[in-house]
């Protein structure tokens, strides 16, 4: 446990402006972009921020996996630490996200009508419901983000397109199944419980894959 957390204090004081500065910049700056606007339609504009944790998460993995192993860590350890950062990180903007959501309701939506942090059905219920589904999402995405991260590591550009080709096709064929029309009729708090075990599929598979991984 030690070393996870020396690990994940590690990418937070290497880059801070990953963690803090990026992600609370790109919200503003969306929030300016929507606000510029001034009507009430949602532009899914809070997405940004999911898809900066991907990126972060294929970023902080691949990249510092040599350097680390360096400088005296395992693989393993470097893996849980890298996670460990990325899920405390999405617990900490969810928690940004459900506090904007409050301050953007009682200003009926910064006294622009905009809805900027409710994205219909998934993020329009109680602070607390925002919060855990915005951390989940963001969680997911993070080490999502990692195990692509691993692959273009260890396979390269080519390697990486194919395995999110596999797993594009792998959602599109769940989605013309059957099983597909129920997870749409699921509310956002049994997505979050669908999105919570991808988080486990994801750090299992990143796992697997990173323990194969040349430096």
């Amino acid at each position: 446990m030690n070393t996870m957390i020396k690990v994940a204090r590690y990418h937070l004081v290497q880059r801070p402006v990953l963690f803090v500065t990026l992600p609370l910049a790109l919200l503003a700056f969306a929030l300016a972009a929507d606000a510029a606007r001034g009507d009430n339609v949602y532009r899914n504009s809070l997405g940004t921020l999911f898809l900066l944790f991907f990126f972060l998460g294929v970023m902080r993995i691949g990249r510092w996996l040599p350097f680390a192993l360096a400088l005296g860590a395992t693989r393993r350890s470097f893996y849980a630490g890298t996670a460990l950062l990325g899920v405390s990180m999405s617990l900490v903007y969810g928690l940004v996200i459900a506090g904007l959501q409050a301050i953007e309701r009682a200003t009926g939506g910064w006294g622009l009508s905009i809805t900027f942090f409710r994205a219909p059905h998934l993020l329009n219920g109680p602070w607390y419901a925002t919060w855990l589904t915005s951390a989940v999402g963001l969680s997911a995405l993070f080490v999502y983000g990692m195990w692509c991260g691993i692959v273009n590591h260890r396979w390269g550009v080519l390697g990486l397109v194919a395995f999110i080709a596999v797993n594009v096709l792998a959602g599109l064929a769940y989605s013309w199944s059957g099983l597909g029309g129920h997870l749409a009729s699921l509310s956002a708090l049994d997505l979050t419980g669908v999105w919570a075990a991808l988080t486990v599929v994801f750090l299992a598979g990143g796992h697997a894959t990173i323990r194969r991984a040349t430096v």
